[in-house]
């Protein structure tokens, strides 16, 4: 409640010092003498708005986000500008600055915000030198239709050296250049990190190579009011972190039946495995771990087969794509690791009922982490598709780097 009351406070302060200064300029009209010293009548002065150019007009509702905020002058100077932002029950100044000739004002930002409440006050003399003060507000279009990203991996995680940074939009993007560069991504240290776009609502980041352990990386979404597509419009102005872990990479030879896996480039152990059988092999390529299941059920029929299979408690269960390929305990068939192929193209290490700790498929679980790589070799499928969960790394950078839409 301390933080929300400060908010609060801060909020109020900043509106009753905008409200105090409407109220200097309201006797600051050229009707008469007020608090800044002006003098005159209407008959020797021009009207404030005369005098004083603001766009848009006051009063003015449903202003596009495109409508650009302008503050000019004919002749004289102006001499101190004031605008205020009052959107989702915050107050905060607008940045800008007054020409080299005195003439204009224009905002840092081009664009107005979406569902807002701007109030201007100026103060400026005229060419004869006489000073005028003006108070307008206006408000902005509050679109019916809006749009979110989902961000992959999730705030504050610590992933492995192969996460890909992926945003699924909740509707299609139309203008996907607005979005891309809405959204940037960063790395401490710096490595260069390039979006590749799949489809119409998918936009994926990575760097050429897998991430250095230690990498901080950021994620800035300012989709707040970008126009995705026609009348639909970002709602989220947020930041999301996550921090590479150790570099863990596991071959998985398919041919062979064994995996190897690698930390930091040294072998820690070779694991026995049993990949897809002939009928359904396993996707060779590079595959990372987008989920992590102690235990999960398997249904043949939500991955396009027939009544094969429906097993309700799969231990140790590692997702790698969205077709529903997993690397995960089998207990139902342990001479298979090591020795044959049988599965219906998942990756399996021999584990028990209820899952082991002391397995190699539990081994093997406790020691990754959602962000790893698994990589298939010498299985006679093709290779995995660079959408199907995070597999770009099945893509060259040349290709990657063509995904852009910022050209």
């Amino acid at each position: 409640m301390r933080h929300a009351t400060g908010r609060a406070r801060r909020a109020g302060a900043a509106l009753a010092a905008v409200l105090t200064w409407a109220g200097l300029l309201a006797g600051c009209s050229a009707d008469g003498p007020g608090p800044l010293g002006m003098g005159g009548t209407r008959g020797d002065s021009p009207a404030p708005e005369d005098v004083i150019r603001v766009t848009p007009d006051d009063g003015s509702r449903a202003v596009r986000p495109d409508e650009r905020l302008r503050i000019q002058v004919p002749g004289g100077r102006l001499e101190k500008v004031t605008v205020v932002k009052e959107q989702d029950a915050r107050v905060e100044p607008v940045p800008g600055r007054i020409g080299a000739d005195g003439l204009t004002w224009r905002p840092d930002e081009a664009r107005l915000a979406l569902a807002a409440r701007y109030t201007v006050d100026v103060v400026a003399l005229d060419a004869r030198g006489h000073r005028s003060a003006r108070h307008t507000t206006f408000t902005t279009f509050v679109p019916d239709e809006r749009f979110i990203a989902y961000v992959t991996p999730e705030n504050r995680a610590t992933v492995g050296t192969g996460m890909i940074v992926s945003l699924s939009f909740s509707r299609e993007i139309t203008d996907r250049a607005a979005v891309e560069r809405a959204v940037k991504v960063t790395a401490r240290p710096p490595v260069e990190i390039r979006p590749h776009w799949f489809g119409k609502d998918r936009l994926d980041f990575r760097p050429e190579r897998y991430w250095k352990p230690g990498t901080e990386v950021t994620v800035d979404l300012g989709l707040r009011d970008v126009e995705g597509a026609r009348g639909v419009y970002g709602l989220q102005d947020k930041t999301v972190t996550f921090t590479v872990g150790r570099g863990q990479v596991s071959v998985v030879d398919a041919a062979r039946h064994m995996m190897e896996v690698r930390r930091d480039g040294v072998l820690l152990a070779t694991v026995p495995i049993t990949a897809g059988a002939p009928k359904h092999p396993t996707y060779n390529g590079r595959m990372v771990v987008m989920d992590m299941l102690e235990v999960t059920r398997m249904n043949s029929r939500t991955v396009g087969f027939g009544g094969e299979y429906d097993i309700p408690d799969v231990p140790h269960a590692m997702k790698l794509t969205d077709s529903g390929t997993f690397l995960h305990g089998n207990y139902w068939a342990p001479e298979a690791p090591g020795t044959a192929n049988v599965s219906h193209g998942c990756v399996g290490l021999r584990d028990v009922k209820g899952g082991g700790s002391d397995t190699p498929a539990g081994w093997f679980f406790d020691r990754s982490l959602v962000g790893d790589v698994i990589e298939v070799v010498h299985s006679k499928d093709k290779t995995v598709a660079p959408d199907n969960g995070l597999g770009g790394w099945n893509m060259d950078w040349k290709d990657w780097t063509a995904g852009s839409a910022v050209k």
